[in-house]
């Protein structure tokens, strides 16, 4: 892609490796960057830095600020505020926990910042998976085993809010909502390019990794880090394989990321001063009994720890000693952020790095294979022969899923079973093809129980009942048991799983016939090569009915659900 007067957006612009890019961008003269950072002061600082080292105007480099896994009206409250809140917790569940739709997604802050600067290239900086997995599962699990331990202790609203919070920060569902909103959002505001600066979670050292959180080696928590940026990247892989969105590149560097600043001066820990206590040497404290980590002692302040100090970044502030342990050869060693700026560059450029994973996925998988296709026809055979021998259809179990395969592979055959080709059944009208197909099941019970057995209502020509078995598909387990019934619902359901015996219905399926023909006659005019796939000769000049052909079609077409690689 030419950055030349694109609109760049980078996520985490503030820190060690955003501000890198930022600067490695501006070689090839962007339109202008937008830098986020978590806090104001961090995204206006690094904005006027720029704007001052590349003598640009105001409004060249844009400063915005906040958390962009949350709903915008949170995105600058602090974690515990929204969490402590039952109403506003129960907003955080919700926006996590339940079906994604168009509300959440433009109430999501992420949302707001691409409606409002619509970039043409998301450059994501942001460590996703630090940041969901130091929101600590493990902790939160804790507090509720230790209220069960004492219920006496505790009212039933303190154990529901302890639930609660623990499924806020449950991580994969809050992963699986981020990439939702980031991949949609991209989508609707037709950003061009999405590139994710990933992590490895131990900075490419095993599990033997000796820089840990606790005394367990490694931490639950560092290797839930690990787990996230795993799933992360194959997300983002099928994010990659998805038509119409953005195009997705993800480096991962795998060592530490050095460095920010070196200096003389206070040590600071998430932003405040390491306080510096006076001791007495002959004031201790006897090994005895219990061991008390809160000892009650009141320790008089000498001011802060102040020394030599490297700044690394998101991974915090190290004193020479820890830097050089740290990079020792056969430990985490580093890589700077320069070289992974460079790396980004080159690929959005065009160039091959040989460091995008997202390429290196596509590389190593094992795709469909010649073989498989070839024997595909041998087993589609077999298939039809076992039909015409046992005098029966297979037509669908409700097995692979959705249910709306089901429908409407079981509508397909009844076209075919009735109409026989394509201009038959377009020829008539849709108020008969009601009926006659109506007519048709009363009369088939067999294929009548077969439908509804497998957990596909039918829905009746009036709109107003079904024919059903103990078991129904759709509505979901998530709609619950009892649903208000609204002409909207019905609608629904019957396009997402009812076999539809409406008039409409029919109607839609003569379309999708006439756009099928449509489709194919201009692909077979004048064009003998092997530009084209789903030609007339494909469909049999449409005096067959190949119901998985039709539903393929459908899939391909109506539901944008084309596989797009390999």
């Amino acid at each position: 892609m030419d950055i030349r007067k694109k609109s760049v957006l980078i996520l985490g612009g503030w820190g060690l490796v955003g501000s890198a890019v930022a600067r490695k961008i501006m070689e090839d003269k962007p339109g202008k960057i937008i830098l986020t950072s978590l806090k104001k002061e961090e995204s206006e600082s690094i904005c006027e830095e720029l704007r001052k080292q590349y003598k640009k105007q105001k409004g060249f480099f844009q400063p915005w600020w906040g958390n962009i896994f949350v709903r915008n009206e949170f995105k600058d409250m602090p974690r515990e505020k929204y969490l402590n809140d039952p109403i506003k917790r129960k907003l955080v569940l919700h926006d996590i926990i339940n079906e994604m739709n168009d509300e959440m997604l433009k109430a999501s802050s992420f949302y707001k910042l691409i409606e409002k600067y619509k970039p043409e290239i998301v450059i994501d900086c942001i460590n996703t998976s630090t940041a969901i997995a130091y929101q600590d599962l493990y902790h939160a699990y804790q507090e509720i085993i230790d209220k069960f331990k004492h219920p006496e202790s505790y009212s039933f609203d303190a154990l529901n809010a302890s639930v609660e919070k623990m499924m806020c920060v449950s991580y994969i569902p809050q992963l699986i909502r981020h990439v939702q909103i980031l991949f949609h959002t991209m989508v609707k505001f037709k950003t061009g390019y999405y590139f994710k600066i990933g992590t490895s979670g131990t900075g490419g050292m095993g599990l033997n990794i000796p820089y840990t959180h606790s005394e367990e080696k490694p931490s639950r928590v560092l290797l839930s880090k690990s787990s996230l940026a795993g799933a992360q990247t194959l997300l983002m892989f099928l994010m990659a394989r998805t038509p119409g969105g953005p195009m997705v590149k993800e480096i991962k560097p795998t060592g530490s990321i050095a460095w920010k600043n070196i200096g003389y001066g206070e040590i600071k820990k998430r932003g405040i001063p390491i306080p510096l206590y006076k001791t007495d040497a002959d004031k201790t404290v006897k090994l005895k009994d219990k061991f008390t980590k809160h000892s009650g002692i009141q320790f008089k302040k000498k001011g802060n720890l102040k020394t030599v100090f490297i700044d690394t970044g998101e991974n915090g502030i190290f004193s020479k000693a820890e830097y050089e342990t740290i990079t020792t050869a056969g430990q985490m060693e580093f890589v700077t952020p320069e070289e992974i700026a460079e790396n980004v560059v080159r690929e959005l450029k065009g160039g091959n790095t040989g460091s995008d994973i997202i390429n290196a996925l596509d590389m190593s998988v094992m795709e469909p294979t010649y073989r498989a296709g070839f024997m595909r026809s041998n087993a589609l055979e077999k298939l039809e022969n076992l039909e015409k021998k046992n005098k029966t259809n297979s037509v669908a179990f409700e097995m692979l899923g959705p249910p709306k395969l089901s429908k409407l592979l079981f509508e397909a055959h009844l076209i075919r079973l009735i109409y026989k080709d394509f201009n038959n059944y377009i020829a008539q009208v849709p108020e008969k093809i009601s009926k006659t197909i109506f007519d048709y099941l009363k009369n088939n019970h067999g294929i009548r129980d077969e439908i509804v057995s497998i957990g596909i209502p039918v829905l009746y020509p009036d709109g107003k009942s079904i024919l059903r078995g103990p078991e129904i598909k759709i509505p979901s387990f998530a709609e619950g048991d009892n649903i208000k019934i609204t002409r909207d619902k019905i609608n629904k359901w019957a396009d997402e799983g009812w076999f539809d015996l409406r008039k409409e219905n029919w109607k839609k399926w003569q379309r999708r016939f006439s756009a099928i023909m449509k489709q194919a006659k201009e692909m077979t005019s004048n064009n003998k090569s092997s530009r084209f796939i789903f030609d007339e000769e494909y469909w049999k000049h449409f005096k067959t009915i190949n119901i998985a052909k039709i539903v393929s079609w459908i899939f391909i077409n109506e539901e944008k659900g084309q596989r797009y690689k390999g």
